[in-house]
Protein backbone atom coordinates (compact mmCIF):
# COMPACT_ATOMS: atom_id res chain seq x y z
CA UNK A 1 0.00 0.00 0.00
CA UNK A 2 1.39 3.11 -1.06
CA UNK A 3 0.64 5.44 2.09
CA UNK A 4 1.55 2.78 4.49
CA UNK A 5 4.27 3.77 6.80
CA UNK A 6 5.07 0.37 7.86
CA UNK A 7 5.25 -0.87 4.17
CA UNK A 8 7.68 2.60 3.71
CA UNK A 9 10.00 0.78 6.01
CA UNK A 10 9.78 -2.46 4.87
CA UNK A 11 10.45 -1.28 1.54
CA UNK A 12 13.50 1.23 3.08
CA UNK A 13 11.82 4.35 1.86
CA UNK A 14 11.93 4.94 5.62
CA UNK A 15 14.59 4.58 7.79
CA UNK A 16 14.56 2.01 10.63
CA UNK A 17 16.79 0.41 13.29
CA UNK A 18 16.37 -3.31 11.75
CA UNK A 19 16.98 -6.41 14.41
CA UNK A 20 15.82 -8.96 12.17
CA UNK A 21 14.17 -10.08 8.67
CA UNK A 22 13.41 -12.76 6.61
CA UNK A 23 11.17 -13.40 3.42
CA UNK A 24 8.24 -13.15 5.63
CA UNK A 25 9.11 -10.80 8.14
CA UNK A 26 10.34 -7.00 9.22
CA UNK A 27 11.69 -6.21 12.89
CA UNK A 28 12.48 -2.93 14.34
CA UNK A 29 12.93 -1.23 17.64
CA UNK A 30 10.14 0.88 18.38
CA UNK A 31 10.59 5.02 18.50
CA UNK A 32 8.16 5.28 21.64
CA UNK A 33 9.44 1.86 23.28
CA UNK A 34 7.35 1.11 26.27
CA UNK A 35 10.13 -0.88 27.76
CA UNK A 36 13.77 -1.65 27.77
CA UNK A 37 12.82 -4.18 24.84
CA UNK A 38 10.14 -2.75 22.28
CA UNK A 39 10.04 -4.58 18.71
CA UNK A 40 7.73 -4.34 16.50
CA UNK A 41 7.59 -7.15 14.06
CA UNK A 42 5.24 -7.13 10.74
CA UNK A 43 4.62 -8.49 7.50
CA UNK A 44 6.04 -7.91 4.54
CA UNK A 45 2.54 -8.50 2.98
CA UNK A 46 0.00 -5.29 4.00
CA UNK A 47 -2.04 -6.56 5.78
CA UNK A 48 -4.35 -4.04 7.80
CA UNK A 49 -5.37 -6.12 10.99
CA UNK A 50 -5.77 -9.39 12.39
CA UNK A 51 -8.84 -9.47 11.08
CA UNK A 52 -7.80 -9.62 7.72
CA UNK A 53 -5.22 -13.12 8.27
CA UNK A 54 -6.76 -15.46 6.73
CA UNK A 55 -6.02 -18.93 4.76
CA UNK A 56 -2.47 -18.65 3.85
CA UNK A 57 -1.87 -15.27 5.41
CA UNK A 58 -1.32 -17.24 8.40
CA UNK A 59 1.69 -18.02 7.41
CA UNK A 60 2.49 -14.86 8.39
CA UNK A 61 1.48 -14.99 11.64
CA UNK A 62 3.42 -18.02 12.10
CA UNK A 63 6.97 -16.25 11.21
CA UNK A 64 6.07 -13.24 13.19
CA UNK A 65 6.13 -15.61 16.06
CA UNK A 66 8.84 -17.91 15.26
CA UNK A 67 11.17 -14.40 14.70
CA UNK A 68 9.68 -13.17 18.25
CA UNK A 69 11.17 -16.12 19.83
CA UNK A 70 14.55 -15.98 17.90
CA UNK A 71 14.64 -11.68 18.88
CA UNK A 72 13.90 -12.71 22.39
CA UNK A 73 16.76 -15.57 22.75
CA UNK A 74 18.96 -12.81 21.10
CA UNK A 75 17.50 -9.82 23.51
CA UNK A 76 18.24 -12.14 26.44
CA UNK A 77 14.72 -11.53 27.64
CA UNK A 78 13.69 -15.45 27.14
CA UNK A 79 14.29 -16.78 30.28
CA UNK A 80 12.81 -14.26 32.19
CA UNK A 81 9.37 -13.48 29.96
CA UNK A 82 8.51 -11.05 27.52
CA UNK A 83 5.01 -10.19 26.43
CA UNK A 84 3.48 -10.14 22.23
CA UNK A 85 0.77 -7.82 21.59
CA UNK A 86 -1.50 -7.39 18.85
CA UNK A 87 -3.06 -4.27 19.18
CA UNK A 88 -6.54 -4.29 16.43
CA UNK A 89 -9.14 -1.47 15.68
CA UNK A 90 -9.35 2.21 17.23
CA UNK A 91 -10.63 0.77 21.17
CA UNK A 92 -7.82 -1.63 20.78
CA UNK A 93 -4.84 0.73 20.47
CA UNK A 94 -3.93 0.19 16.84
CA UNK A 95 -2.39 3.70 15.32
CA UNK A 96 -0.87 2.06 12.18
CA UNK A 97 -2.94 0.01 10.04
CA UNK A 98 -0.52 -2.29 8.81
CA UNK A 99 -0.62 -5.94 10.94
CA UNK A 100 2.06 -5.27 13.62
CA UNK A 101 3.01 -7.47 17.14
CA UNK A 102 5.09 -5.86 19.80
CA UNK A 103 7.62 -7.88 21.53
CA UNK A 104 8.12 -5.93 24.74
CA UNK A 105 10.62 -7.02 27.80
CA UNK A 106 13.03 -6.45 29.72
CA UNK A 107 11.14 -5.39 32.97
CA UNK A 108 8.02 -6.87 34.76
CA UNK A 109 4.96 -6.43 33.28
CA UNK A 110 1.73 -5.53 34.79
CA UNK A 111 -1.60 -6.52 34.23
CA UNK A 112 -3.78 -5.20 33.27
CA UNK A 113 -1.93 -3.21 30.73
CA UNK A 114 -4.38 -0.45 30.52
Amino acid sequence: MEDCLFCKIVTGEIPSNKVYEDAFVYAFTDIDPKAPVHILLIPKKHLKSILEVKGEDFEYINAMVKAAQKIAEEKGIAADGFRLVFNTGENGGQTVHHLHMHLLGGRYMEWPPG
